[in-house]
């Protein structure tokens, strides 16, 4: 005869189960019905910033609800990372992953405090724009070339700036440091926006950072483009020659920017999301809105997004032992 006690728990698990599944259910179908809160690990005013922001306003408007944008700046983006990784996975905590936060960090940290692959479910892309080398207008550089000439005539003498260890504008410089052999130092700062006022005030010399940061500033004469990272020309500068144009085939340094989940975030809410996401970048208002921040609309799906970050996190390993970069 089975014990009273096994009856009961059994009785018990039934009617928890049928209350739980029914609500989980419609938790998800109500989905989303209260503001939710977007992580971006980088300062107001930098690039990843200026895109999160622009996403969260067409995203919080196709999904009838409030997005806070809350920034949590830090080592190169991972203090938010890591935030948005150890949330709630109920769809409520999204975050802005980047180049940065979900490729170079895998390698550049030996101690990284979440898994970019394992501690998230992507959801898409959203954007992807190139850095832009430039230079303060006093530094008597008018090309990649004279640069790396007037480096190497004053070894040790020229400063750039980035937006912190471990981010992809220290990365990208240090990739130009190593093909063209020459020593700009590093002077890392809080986020793309103090990176860019240190470059406007002959702080530092030197910055290669992502366009919709100085895209403004190099339209207005104030800081001077010499080269872009990407594969082709920016069309936001057609006029500016790629570094790989410049006398370094294959260089290639390019910032990509997409919204991701805690690990575990129901799969429903995470294709509603990737629907909106999709829809919202496909539009002529956020195409025409990228462009002018020096950036390309792109999407794709939640396991295409996947399978391009574990791809990165290779790509980026190989080249941080390559120079040689650690960061704790």
């Amino acid at each position: 005869m089975a014990n009273p006690f096994s009856r009961f728990l059994v009785s018990w698990i039934f009617i928890v189960g049928t209350i739980f599944v029914p609500l989980s259910a419609q938790a998800q179908a109500d989905y989303p019905n209260k503001p939710i809160r977007l992580i971006i690990g980088f300062p107001p005013g930098g690039s990843t910033d200026i895109v999160g922001r622009i996403v969260a306003q067409k995203l919080g408007e196709r999904l009838g609800q409030t997005i806070v944008v809350e920034n949590r700046a830090g080592a190169g983006g991972t203090i938010g990372a890591e935030l948005a990784a150890k949330a709630a996975p109920d769809g409520y905590t999204l975050t802005i992953g980047t180049t940065s936060t979900h490729a170079v960090a895998a390698g550049a940290y030996s101690k990284l405090p979440y898994d970019p692959v394992k501690g998230f479910m992507p959801i898409s892309l959203v954007a992807v724009t190139p850095y832009l080398l430039v230079v303060n207008p006093k530094v008597p550089a008018n090309n990649l070339a004279e640069l790396v000439a007037l480096a190497k005539s004053q070894p040790g003498k020229l400063n750039y700036a980035s937006a912190g260890n471990g981010s992809t504008t220290h990365l990208a410089m240090e990739m130009l440091n190593d093909v063209a052999g020459i020593k700009v130092v590093h002077v890392p700062y809080k986020g793309n926006a103090q990176a860019d006022l240190a470059i406007l005030s002959n702080e530092v010399q030197v910055l290669f950072g992502s366009m919709p940061a100085l895209l403004q500033n190099a339209k207005a004469d104030k800081v001077r483009p010499l080269a872009v990272g990407s594969a082709k020309r920016s069309v936001a500068l057609p006029n500016v020659p790629t570094v790989a144009e410049s006398g370094y085939p294959g260089f290639e340094a390019a910032l990509w920017l997409g919204v991701l989940a805690p690990a575990g975030t129901p799969k429903p809410i995470i294709e509603r999301l990737n629907k909106e996401l999709v829809s919202i970048v496909a539009t002529p208002d956020f195409k025409v809105l990228m462009e002018k921040n020096g950036a390309e609309p792109i999407s794709n799906s939640p396991d295409q997004f996947g399978s391009m970050i574990r791809a990165e996190v290779e790509r980026y390993s190989k080249v941080v032992k390559n120079i040689g970069l650690k960061l704790d």
